[in-house]
This record gives structure tokens, C-alpha cells and sequence, in this order.
């Protein structure tokens, strides 16, 4: 086993500005700029967004950056594509994980850094790159590609002849994928064996936050889903470039040209491949959301997280669980009745574990003392979404209804609630807690509130009436339902949608004031301003470069001990030795 004694994560403090702060050893700095990353991701997506709503309403509008100044069919569908991937890949999956994992997962379980500092600088710098390269793709000939976030062949597989962006733009959003997979893959690995090896004195499993758990089964995700999702990138990147045949079936016209040198493939097999890697990204974005909503709503409820066992075995079986129902993605593909059955089956299993975890952050906040603080909000919109979005997947997991909704706005609303939205609330809710640890200052909690309500109020506004799109028929993806007769009833739903939409992405705009005001202007932070239990909270705000300035703490009890019987104090800090633990007589 690895201990602090050995060296493993120890490194001495650079003294240059671009060793210190740009190729950064440090897991502070690079959580950091993985959090200003996605930060930048999230707010180019956002716009991406509003760009496609405007044109949903007004179609004839005059748009920025379109050749005559109206919008396309195809630069439409180019949005919907880079809209998907920059929020999936570059947010969720990024700032949750990457970003306050890589800051908190090590001073949370004692060490002085991750496992593998160079490999985590790596990890970053990858992923930046796999960005780039993903941008590049609206600057090459044909523009940005229109095969959606999920690439299906073999409208992704042909190359330029299937369409504008389906050239090279296509070819370098595969390729930015790839270097992405690369980048989690070695993430995982970082965070596997942080979490396994570097536990100070005391820090058994059993008294590791939930935080550090749903980052470490977040991580064992990852490193078993991004290896399928690399593999599947490569064989499309084959099939583009080297005239393989791994997607692409014989017999095919295209635009009236027979496509004679490819046969053989097999589009369903990218579709098996994907959704592999697909469904685990969806509890790879939101388990650390749910992470972090047990810690807050322990904190601010001043109470222990109600059934600690059950939560960390809830989110085992949501991990395993998530590996076992790909199949309900492809429901419409002709896949046997029997296969059907099965991943429908399963996919109601996992709603067990997920009941779990909600019934015990509602017996976590029965009786509590609570405080109802900007992060505690957000934790509880992120219950809220979890539940809203979860329940519409009941609706989805049942093949004969999935035939009917699955090519509507149903699932647009259904996979926005919980896999977006929720894990968005997540991750604000997570700023708005550890801001004063990471940057020693207070947000501001006035601002902050307001902005929670706009946001809350703002996304239920947006995609609630999708369901009801959805149920009405409406197809996803429609540039255009001006020429669509049945529709026309339902433009003022959209309208309504639009409009929230822009006061909700502008609300956005009161958190990055917030955000950079609190970071050099805000209330000075103590070390311990929401008297919390876990270490980061027995350290400075921020904290000193090896995060325990030599001292290697050791743990005494779990990371949720409020409002303990018999203890003067409503909480006890888990490095508190127990003969300071203050009495009440």
C-alpha cells in the first residue's frame, strides 16, 4: 500500500509562474482549470442553444455567422450536434468530476496530492486539446457535423457525400472524442488509485465522505465505458479514412451514387458500442451530483446522512446497474421482443437504488435544523430535477411506449432533467460550498439566491412543456415545423419555451458576476465558515500548497457527526482527537 511516507503524490512547490499556475503539478490548480474550462464549455453551449431556440421560433430570422444571414436545415442540425457534445463531454462529464474531484477527493481522504501528479497535469492538457480540436470543427470546409451528439452511421460514416459538415468536420469532432477518452482514461486511473492508496491514519471506507465515493465509482465508470467509446471513435475514424467497413452495410445509394467500396458493416454495431459508454455517462455526470447533494444537505440540516451504508451500496448498484440497460437506447432499431424485455426490465431495476437514495435524502432532511443557504438550495433543486426526470423514465422504459415517444420531445425533456439540468444544480451547489475553501472568500448569498430561483424556476419553465410537445407527437430535431400542419397548434409552446430560455441563460449572467466579484471582492472566509466536519474544513481558506502544510491528519469518526447527543457543539470535525470533543453536562 501506498503511504504518505513513500513519496507517492509528493511533489515540491514550483516557483515559476508557468509551472505554478499553467502546467501546474498542483490537484488544486489543475481542479481549478478544469472548472474554468467547463465554466467557458458551458456558456459557448448555452449559446449554442439560444441560437437554435430563435430559429425554432422565428425561422426567417436574420443569424449571426450563416452564409445570407438565415439559418439552415444543416447548420441547425450542426448546432444540435456541438450543442450535445460540448455540454456532455465538456461540462458534465468535466467539472463534477475533474473539476472538484481533483480539487477535494485528496484533501477529503488526507493526502497531500493525487496519486499521480504528471498524469493528472496530462489528464487536463488533454482534455483541453480534445476541446480545441472539437471546436476547429465549425472553422473547417462544411462546417461543424450534423450526425447529433450520438454520430450514428452511416450518415456519420460516409464522409462529405451525406452532407455539409460531413467531411472534415465530422473527422475532427471523432478525433476530438478520442483525445477526450484518452483524457478520462487517465483521470480514472488517477482517481482509483488516489482513493485506494493514499488514506490518511484512520480513513477507513466506512468513514470516507460520499462525496469521495461517488467520485471513485465515477471513476471506475469512466475507466470502463471511455475504453469502449475509444475503441468504437477509432473504427469510425477507419471507416472515414481507411475504407473500412465496420459500420458501413453494402447496397447503399446515397444522393443517387451507389456506394460500391464499403459492405459488410454493420450501423447497429456504433449503436451497441455507444450506448455501452452512453448510459454510464449518464450516472458518470450525475454521481457526483449526488455526491454532493448527500454532503450538502448533511451539513445544512445540521443531521448525519440518513442510512450512510445504503447510500454508498445505492450508488454500487446505480454503477453496475448502468452497464446493464444500453439496449433501452435502441428500442426503435427492430431489436428482438425478448431483448426488449430484458433492458426494460432492468432499466426498472435501476429505479430501486435511485427511490433509495431519494427516500434517504428526505430522511436526512425529516427533522433537521435547516439552513436554508444558497448550496442547500441547489441541493435541493438537484433532488427536485433528479425526481422530475426520473419519474418521465418509467414513461421511456417501457418499449411499446418508447416506440411512440422516442423521436420527440419526451426525451429531449426526459435526458435534459436529469442528466443535464440536475447535474448543472450539482455543480452550482458545489461552488456555492467549497467557493470560500477554494479561493478563501464568501459568494454573495443575496445574489446567489436569486439566481438559484431564476434557474430553478427558469428550467422547470423550459423543459416541462417539452413532455407535452413530446406527447403530442412532436419529432426532435425539426429545423423548421412552419410547413408541418399538425404542429402549427404547438408554436405557441415553443414560444413559451424560447422566452424562458433567454431569462434563464441570462440568469446565468447574476452567477459569473457573483462568481468573479465574490473571487476578489467577497466577505473574507474562516477556515470553517459552514462548520463542517470532513478535513478540507480543518485547513486554511484556500488551502497551503501540500494542503496540510506537513501535518498528516488522522481520522477518528465519519464524516457526518451533527448533532451528536451529549456534545456541546452540533458537529465534530472528523480529525477532532476524542479527548477535545466538548461535553455537555
Amino acid at each position: 500500500m501506498v503511504t504518505h511516507d513513500s513519496g507517492a503524490g509528493h511533489h515540491h512547490a514550483p516557483t515559476g509562474f508557468i509551472r505554478k499556475y499553467i502546467f501546474s503539478l498542483d490537484h488544486k490548480v489543475i481542479g481549478i482549470q478544469y472548472f474554468f474550462l467547463a465554466l467557458f464549455s458551458v456558456f459557448f453551449g448555452m449559446t449554442l442553444s439560444l441560437l437554435m431556440r430563435i430559429h425554432l421560433v422565428w425561422p426567417t430570422a436574420k443569424m449571426p455567422f450563416t452564409p445570407g444571414g438565415q439559418m439552415t436545415p444543416e447548420q441547425y442540425l450542426a448546432l444540435v450536434t456541438m450543442h450535445g457534445s460540448i455540454m456532455v463531454f465538456m461540462v458534465l462529464t468535466t467539472a463534477p468530476q475533474s473539476g472538484f474531484g481533483n480539487y477535494f477527493l485528496p484533501i477529503q481522504i488526507g493526502a497531500e496530492d493525487m496519486a499521480f501528479p504528471v498524469l493528472n497535469m496530462l489528464s487536463f492538457w488533454t482534455t483541453f486539446v480534445s476541446l480545441l480540436v472539437l471546436l476547429s470543427a465549425f472553422l473547417v470546409t462544411g462546417g461543424a457535423p450534423i450526425s447529433g451528439w450520438t454520430a450514428y452511421p452511416t450518415l456519420s460514416a460516409l464522409g462529405e457525400i451525406t452532407g455539409p459538415g460531413q467531411g472534415l468536420g465530422q473527422t475532427m469532432w471523432v478525433i476530438g472524442l478520442a483525445i477526450f477518452c484518452v483524457a478520462s482514461l487517465l483521470g480514472a486511473l488517477n482517481f482509483i488509485t488516489t482513493t485506494l492508496d493514499l488514506r490518511t491514519k484512520g480513513m477507513t471506507l466506512g468513514r470516507m465522505p460520499l462525496t469521495v465515493w461517488a467520485w471513485l465509482i465515477t471513476a471506475i465508470l469512466g475507466l470502463l465505458a471511455f475504453g469502449v467509446l475509444l475503441a468504437a471513435c477509432i473504427l469510425l475514424l477507419l471507416d472515414r479514412v481507411a475504407g473500412t467497413s465496420f459500420f458501413i452495410p453494402g447496397g447503399l445509394v446515397v444522393t443517387d451514387t451507389p456506394i460500391t467500396w464499403h459492405k459488410g458493416g454493420s450501423p447497429l454495431l456504433w449503436q451497441h458500442l455507444f450506448w455501452f459508454f452512453g448510459h454510464p455517462e449518464v450516472y458518470i455526470a450525475i454521481l457526483p451530483g449526488m455526491g454532493v447533494a448527500s454532503h450538502v444537505l448533511s451539513n445544512f440540516s445540521r443531521k448525519p446522512v440518513f442510512g450512510y451504508r445504503a447510500m454508498v451500496a445505492a450508488m454500487s448498484a446505480i454503477g453496475f446497474l448502468g452497464f446493464c440497460v444500453w439496449g433501452h437506447h435502441m428500442f426503435v432499431s427492430g431489436m428482438s421482443p425478448y431483448s426488449a424485455f430484458a433492458f426494460s426490465l432492468m432499466t426498472m431495476t435501476i429505479g430501486v437504488p435511485s427511490a433509495i437514495k431519494t427516500f434517504n435524502w428526505l430522511g436526512t432532511l425529516w427533522g433537521g435544523k435547516i439552513q436554508f443557504r444558497v448550496a442547500m438550495l441547489f441541493a435541493l433543486g438537484f433532488v427536485s430535477l433528479f425526481v422530475t426526470g426520473g419519474l418521465s423514465g418509467l414513461f421511456l422504459a417501457q418499449p411499446s411506449l418508447d416506440l411512440y415517444l422516442h423521436d420527440t420531445y419526451f426525451v429531449v425533456a426526459h435526458f435534459h432533467l436529469i442528466m443535464g439540468v440536475a447535474a448543472i444544480f450539482g455543480i452550482f451547489s458545489a461552488t456555492y460550498f467549497w467557493f470560500p475553501k477554494m479561493f478563501g472568500r464568501m459568494m454573495n448569498e443575496t445574489i446567489g439566491k436569486i439566481h438559484f430561483w431564476f434557474t430553478f424556476i427558469g428550467v422547470y419553465c423550459i423543459f416541462m412543456p417539452m413532455h407535452f410537445l413530446g406527447l403530442a407527437g412532436h419529432p426532435r430535431r425539426y429545423s423548421d415545423t412552419s410547413g408541418v400542419n399538425f404542429l402549427a397548434p404547438l408554436h405557441s409552446v415553443h414560444y413559451f419555451i424560447t422566452m424562458a430560455a433567454m431569462v434563464t441563460i441570462t440568469a446565468q449572467l447574476i452567477f459569473l458576476f457573483n462568481l468573479f466579484y465574490s473571487m476578489f471582492a467577497g466577505e473574507k472566509a474562516s477556515e470553517n465558515p459552514w462548520h463542517a466536519t470532513t478535513l478540507e474544513w480543518s485547513i486554511p481558506s484556500p488551502p497551503p500548497f501540500d494542503n496540510f502544510a506537513g501535518h498528516v491528519p488522522s481520522v477518528y469518526r465519519g464524516p457526518y457527526e451533527f448533532s451528536v447527543p451529549g456534545s456541546t457543539d452540533d458537529y465534530i470535525p472528523q480529525h477532532l482527537i476524542p479527548e477535545k470533543v466538548a461535553k455537555a453536562h
